[in-house]
């Protein structure tokens, strides 16, 4: 497998001397360009700089920054990073099915292991719920209280998506019903909807459960999510299954912990990781502590002062990543992590594959079949491998077999055909 080089400073354009520039909060304010450790230096007053003024970052150079942030350049030791302490750094892992988020962690940290996730959610100090973009997340408890309400505008324009089948249905009063039904008992969606339907018979089903969802913060209550155990979906709100209310997080706090996990990035690429508006202001109080940069479209991006921003020649050894991993659905311009010639190749219809990354960058698809005594690795890259890629893919996938599949198994990863583009 390939080695990671870590020089610990991006390779960027423009600026004085090409160094990061503090965002600038006012005619007085200067910038604070960053050493070649990323540690910021004390900047002379120059005045108000315009944002042209700041130092590019090349889409390699982006892609290894948050790379890094994702723990994907290198696999964190479990010793250094807990399964719960990474689930928080990422803000949650996208859980439209069961074991993404398992995939997701095998891929960052060194030796994990799904039992200890699996705890989490039995120990209710995790939870599978809707949230950023109003699709299945897992959270840490924590979280789930404080992102849910962050989250709410993604969920209002779900709602407001379906209503027109919702026309004569008093919204407060489906709310306080729904909350009594599913608080007095977990209730799969099914139930919820028949319970709906006797007061409005006459309303869209699918959307009397939508609104449910949207108004309320609803978990699915375990065994669903559990490893190698799991169930059907039941429901009941965030507040009975975890004994206390929410705390909706500050969005300054929500921004911080955004670029530590995806940065450097735009306005625009919050919005897109949260499904929600107006982050502006938010960015612009923050300003006077964040450094700025430019793409190579010139579109300003934010970024922590100490964040890391490694090398653009950094190696990036290959990962084999979980359908919708919200590496691949946190920006606006995702072309820091996706050519433009492989757009659209990880999903057909409503399905999705797991994903392929070589040298950073999306490169093929995967899946992992266990049947009886075997498990089987199956990589389908989108073009043909050098001999070192294809080792390195191999040694990945080895890795992960060894984490995720049974261990009484006889475990194989194989290279299927080549999809072309």
């Amino acid at each position: 497998m390939t080695t990671t080089r870590n020089s610990g400073a991006a390779s960027v354009r423009g600026g004085a001397a090409g160094t990061p520039r503090r965002a600038p909060a006012g005619t007085d304010r200067g910038s604070a360009p960053a050493t070649a450790s990323g540690a910021a230096r004390r900047p002379r007053p120059t005045g108000r700089r315009r944002t042209v003024d700041a130092p590019v970052l090349s889409e390699r150079a982006l892609n290894r920054a948050t790379l890094a942030r994702q723990h994907l350049l290198t696999p964190a030791a479990p010793d250094t990073l807990g399964t719960a302490d990474a689930l928080s750094h990422l803000l949650g892992l996208q859980a439209q099915n069961v074991k993404p988020p398992y995939y997701g962690l095998a891929a960052r940290i060194d030796g994990f292991d799904p039992g200890e996730l699996s705890a989490l959610m039995a120990d209710r100090a995790a939870v599978r719920m809707v949230t950023l973009r109003s699709t299945v997340h897992t959270h840490t408890a924590a979280d789930a209280l404080a992102l849910r309400p962050f989250a709410q505008g993604a969920l209002d324009r779900e709602l407001a998506a379906f209503r027109k089948g919702l026309v004569g249905v008093d919204l407060d009063r489906l709310t306080a019903l729904s909350r009594e039904l599913v608080e007095t008992e977990p209730r799969t969606p099914a139930q919820l909807r028949a319970e709906l339907r006797v007061h409005w018979p006459d309303a869209d089903p699918l959307a009397l459960t939508i609104a449910a969802r949207c108004r309320l913060s609803l978990v699915q209550v375990t065994p669903r999510g559990l490893w190698r155990r799991s169930g059907r979906v039941a429901l009941t709100t965030v507040e009975q299954w975890l004994g206390r209310a929410a705390e909706p997080a500050p969005v300054e706090e929500v921004v911080r912990r955004y670029l530590a996990a995806f940065g450097p990035a735009s306005v625009k690429d919050m919005q897109t990781w949260a499904g929600v508006t107006r982050l502006r202001d938010a960015f612009e109080r923050l300003r006077p502590a964040l450094l700025t940069f430019r793409d190579a479209r010139g579109t300003e991006l934010f970024d922590l002062p100490d964040a890391p921003r490694p090398d653009e020649d950094t190696e990036a050894p290959p990962r084999l990543l979980p359908e919708y991993d919200n590496l691949l659905l946190s920006h606006a311009d995702r072309t820091r992590l996706v050519p433009a010639e492989v757009k659209g190749l990880t999903w057909r219809g409503n399905h999705a594959y797991c994903v392929l990354m070589v040298d950073g960058l999306v490169a093929g698809v995967w899946k992992l079949e266990e049947t009886g005594a075997a498990a089987v690795l199956t990589v389908e890259p989108f073009a043909p491998l050098t001999e070192t890629q294809r080792a390195g893919v191999l040694a990945e996938g080895a890795r992960l077999l060894g984490l995720l599949a049974d261990p009484s198994a006889d475990q194989d990863v194989r290279f299927g055909a080549v999809r072309h583009p």
